[in-house]
């Protein structure tokens, strides 16, 4: 590992040393998409890990938008981290099934963007930690409120205009972390499009190939070895997409595994394919 990640990633040994640690606070950010027929909350409350809240990402979002899950103001993250117990002063761990791809990456970079550097990902997650069989919790925690007090990095995100702009600059890389057939359009996206496809220019990176076998990240050095292979050039700014903005932070996690920094295109495919005016290459 780097200097870059230290702190990035937590191990279970190191959680499960850490449960009674009073600064640590646990969430769980497990989401589904409807067309799952899967439900984060209802899997919190079947199993969870001890002392964990459960966070949703469809919740701590601007609800006056009708894209899925945009970033709320400042004012509205705070307050609702705070009511999930969450102070500025805390050490913040997420988890998810799906080794970060189920929005505990987004909420890691959600917290980043929103100013609280003291943030790591379970690394291998719930399905780890369960096949250590270590302990696990079906009652809800209801935690004190707490106050955090929110700021806001603009460079770590980016809206539509942005990424309009960056069509005739080409300032910035962009990277969608989908699978090959939703990148391509030969298969239907989770979210409702006008036309199928990508970006112009983009690059397709699948953010499963971050994940080893057994569910933690990949190494550093395979990290870096994978971005450069699909013609990802390092050195450049780095904007990650995907369909509504959650996968594409296991990007921006892995980058900052390796010390580059990405934005996040916050509205993704689910606002580009729906806007009359953005080309779309398959």
């Amino acid at each position: 590992m780097t200097s870059a990640d230290l702190g990035t990633l937590v191990s279970t040994d190191w959680l499960a040393d850490h449960l009674s640690d009073p600064a640590v606070k646990i969430l769980d950010c497990t989401w589904h998409h409807a067309s799952t027929n899967l439900d984060g909350r209802t899997q919190y409350r079947g199993r969870h890990l001890p002392g964990s809240v459960h966070f949703d990402i469809d919740n701590v979002a601007d609800k006056s938008s009708p894209l899925p899950h945009m970033l709320p103001s400042p004012v509205d993250f705070g307050k609702k981290v705070g009511l999930l117990g969450i102070a500025n002063s805390d050490r913040v761990i997420v988890y998810d099934r799906l080794f970060g791809g189920s929005a505990a990456a987004r909420v890691w970079w959600m917290f980043k963007v929103f100013g609280h550097d003291n943030v790591a990902l379970l690394d291998g997650g719930y399905a780890k930690w369960q096949a250590e069989k270590r302990p696990a919790e079906m009652a809800p925690v209801r935690p004190d409120p707490a106050t955090f007090e929110a700021g806001f990095r603009p460079e770590l995100v980016r809206a539509l205009a942005d990424m309009k702009a960056n069509l005739a600059s080409g300032a910035e890389q962009v990277v969608d972390a989908r699978g090959p057939a939703k990148f391509d359009g030969s298969q239907e996206d989770v979210f409702p499009v006008k036309r199928a496809g990508h970006i112009p220019n983009a690059i397709n990176v699948p953010w499963g190939d971050f994940v080893t076998e057994t569910g933690t990240f990949a190494a550093p050095d395979a990290i870096a070895a994978r971005f450069s292979a699909a013609g990802v050039d390092l050195d450049r700014p780095i904007v990650a997409t995907c369909a509504s903005g959650t996968i594409s932070c296991v990007l921006a996690l892995a980058l900052h595994l390796i010390g580059r920094q990405a934005a996040v295109y916050d509205g993704s495919f689910a606002e580009w394919g729906l806007a009359d005016d953005t080309p779309i290459a398959a």
